[in-house]
């Protein structure tokens, strides 16, 4: 496929639905089965699930007038189960989300939503508005959140949510949900994209002449580690805002720049240029999704 070719692929067809990613991995386990617990923490409680509208959130959480609202959230009919662990000091709620991040990928899970810091919303709204745990209200800039499917044999959806916080004591916490979803019930985003589509990791960027990215250690584990595999594509989707008195090709210079300065950072780490493909979409691409706003750079790797 020449580039050109698929740059417009990447810019008429995935652009637009970027918010939706899988995971693949040639090793399969039992999608029913509970995720083997991280070994460097402790089961402190565990909650059976069994409701005809069990609230899931696939976009970030906010609460007006005491009540949930986010831009895409669905009640559905699951049995399961939830389970409160609590992280050794010795690690880190980063190194169980890696440690759950791998067993789904073992299952070829796919990630239907994911976010982070501030960009969850507000961890009191997580903690006791959705999951019912007071335990885990935490700091806003230290939680983070997933929501992944996958398919049984015998054709049976499950979900599994995982939320990691750490409290004002500095007390790491990770939920765990189990969810199997009733068949008929519509599941966001479920079974839409072919699981060769992992993204977008969004990377904020600040500078001018230099450039600041704003990603976590385990994102840029995850592209490196994805890259590896032969025939794997990275792309890199430039955004921009348009500034007060700033001429559109102005934008869409300051965007290329920076996902050209992003494009180097991952060559020097293990990702060859050969591999890239760099997509500038600066001001022109407007989402509601209030993750995506601002000058960043949105990597997806597509597996061949």
């Amino acid at each position: 496929m020449s580039n050109r070719l698929l740059k417009l692929l990447f810019t008429r067809f995935l652009v637009p639905i970027l918010g939706l990613l899988a995971l693949s991995s040639g090793v399969q386990s039992a999608p029913e089965d509970m995720p083997e617990a991280y070994q460097q923490s402790t089961l402190e409680d565990t909650v059976s699930i069994q409701s005809s509208g069990h609230l899931v959130l696939f976009s970030p959480v906010r609460e007006v007038n005491n009540e949930i609202r986010s831009e895409t959230l669905a009640r559905l009919p699951v049995t399961g189960e939830g389970r409160l662990y609590r992280i050794a000091r010795d690690s880190s709620r980063e190194e169980a989300r890696d440690h759950y991040l791998a067993l789904l990928r073992e299952r070829n899970a796919q990630i239907l939503f994911e976010c982070s810091s501030i960009r969850c919303g507000r961890s009191n709204v997580w903690a006791n508005q959705i999951f019912n745990q007071a335990v885990l209200y935490g700091r806003d800039a230290t939680q983070d959140y997933l929501v992944a499917g996958t398919v049984a044999e015998d054709g049976a959806r499950w979900l599994t949510l995982i939320y990691t916080v750490t409290r004002g004591n500095l007390r790491e916490y990770v939920w765990v949900e189990h969810l199997r979803v009733e068949s008929g019930a519509t599941i966001p985003g479920f079974g839409t994209m072919a699981n060769r589509v992992e993204g977008p990791i969004i990377v904020p960027w600040q500078g001018g002449v230099t450039y600041r990215f704003d990603w976590q250690a385990t994102d840029r584990r995850r592209v490196n580690d994805l890259a590896r595999e032969e025939g794997t594509v990275v792309a890199l989707v430039g955004y921009s805002v348009l500034e007060t008195d700033e001429s559109f090709s102005d934008a869409m210079e300051r965007a290329r720049l920076a996902t050209e300065s992003l494009s180097e950072v991952l060559s020097k780490t293990g990702v060859s240029r050969a591999q890239q493909e760099i997509i500038v979409v600066g001001p022109a691409g407007v989402f509601s999704d209030p993750d995506r706003q601002g000058d960043r750079v949105e990597v997806v790797v597509i597996s061949r």
